[in-house]
């Protein structure tokens, strides 16, 4: 069978191209390369040449008892009854003042002298009422003596009885009066001499802390001559805000510091006296505490900054040294594992409370739990390696 001519050279041509080289071949595809993996903002690794220059610590949370801390402003005081105020009970003229301002006092003590015509006149009472009693009391023997042999008037007898009881009432009056003074009625019954001064005297040991008075002065009932301090007690007087006083108790220790003192040493007291009552313009109550221990280098009326401790619920610590404060919310690390010999270290949100004793008590945002290996030191040096990789200062 013959083919045409035609047919022939397709063929021939055919072989020709599959000799040089065969099909063509389909053109390349580009394969896409996989994205990185993207960073956490909150992760940091580092080496552990870096761990070990920066001393970095690790630990866990620790659990204490939490107290929450009271604000409050107030003095050193004395109480009431080791405070006086040395007046004249009926006035006169200082003669002489026998203390100065600072000066130490035994009681009964004389700090100052008075003189006056008045104290002349009240024990010129005195004597005649006690001899009128003598001769009062000599008229009653006479009449129940007539009154019993029934030669004598009734009458008599019971104008002697009334005339005797009155002026008797009338020497005791006196003699209280002389007694309220200061002067001795039983000096003044055995001399039977008047005194023209008047010595008033402390009626406490103590320290003067004022004189206000001097010779020649005149002065009333209501002027106060000198002032007396005893030191034996001194104590806290505070002064605690409404919003604050439900959370304070007798016995929580108190925390203070002595203002201008010129010194930070912490001192110690513990509250033995709450308040029932609001100060009317200041809304505040009151709070007393004793001084623990007793203390000789206190002035009464120097003012104190105090935190009282009140009490609070047991809850997770770290010292202050694994936060990193940021505003509302602080920071901690924790240690995740290691990757490619270096230490990853994530950072955490927590609500930090007021530090006590260099400890921070924290609420961690996010569920961690109490055996999680956290920085305990070192956190300002993971934060800062955190802000260099994130391109911060």
């Amino acid at each position: 069978m013959k083919f045409p001519p035609n047919i022939l050279f397709l063929n021939a041509l055919l072989l020709l191209l599959s000799a040089c080289g065969g099909p063509p071949r389909p053109p390349a595809q580009t394969t896409a390369q996989p994205a990185a993996p993207a960073t956490n903002p909150d992760q940091v690794s580092v080496s552990p040449a870096q761990v070990q220059a920066a001393v970095i610590e690790l630990g866990t949370f620790e659990r204490q008892n939490l107290s929450t801390e009271v604000a409050a402003n107030g003095s050193v005081e004395v109480p009431p009854q080791n405070r006086v105020s040395i007046t004249a009970v009926q006035g006169g003229y200082v003669l002489a003042v026998a203390v100065l301002p600072g000066q130490r006092v035994r009681a009964g003590q004389t700090v100052a002298t008075l003189r006056a015509p008045e104290y002349l006149s009240l024990q010129q009472q005195y004597l005649q009422s006690r001899a009128r009693v003598r001769f009062l009391q000599q008229e009653l023997t006479r009449q129940q003596v007539l009154d019993a042999e029934d030669v004598g008037a009734k009458r008599k007898l019971q104008q002697a009885r009334a005339d005797f009881a009155t002026e008797q009432a009338t020497l005791r009056a006196t003699a209280a009066q002389l007694r309220l003074l200061g002067f001795s009625v039983a000096r003044l019954d055995a001399t039977g001499q008047l005194a023209p001064t008047l010595a008033l005297t402390s009626p406490i040991a103590g320290f003067v802390k004022s004189v206000r008075a001097n010779p020649g002065q005149y002065v009333g009932p209501q002027d106060v001559l000198v002032e007396v301090l005893n030191r034996d007690d001194l104590h806290l007087e505070l002064k605690v805000f409404e919003k604050d006083v439900a959370r304070v108790r007798v016995g929580q220790k108190i925390l203070f510091k002595v203002q201008n003192a010129g010194r930070d040493e912490e001192l110690t007291a513990r509250v033995f006296l709450v308040g029932q009552a609001f100060d009317d313009d200041a809304r505040t109550v009151r709070v007393h505490a004793h001084l623990e221990p007793e203390r000789e280098d206190l002035l009464p009326g120097q003012f104190v900054a105090a935190r009282i401790q009140a009490a609070g619920a047991r809850g997770r610590t770290l010292p202050e040294t694994a936060l990193i404060q940021a505003g509302e919310l602080s920071y901690i690390f924790r240690r995740v594992g290691l990757d490619s010999g270096r230490v990853v270290f994530r950072r955490v949100r927590v609500r930090a409370g007021p530090a006590q004793h260099g400890d921070v008590p924290v609420v961690v945002l996010d569920p961690l739990p109490d055996t999680t290996q956290l920085v305990r030191r070192g956190a300002y040096f993971l934060d800062a390696e955190l802000r260099k990789g994130a391109g911060g200062e």
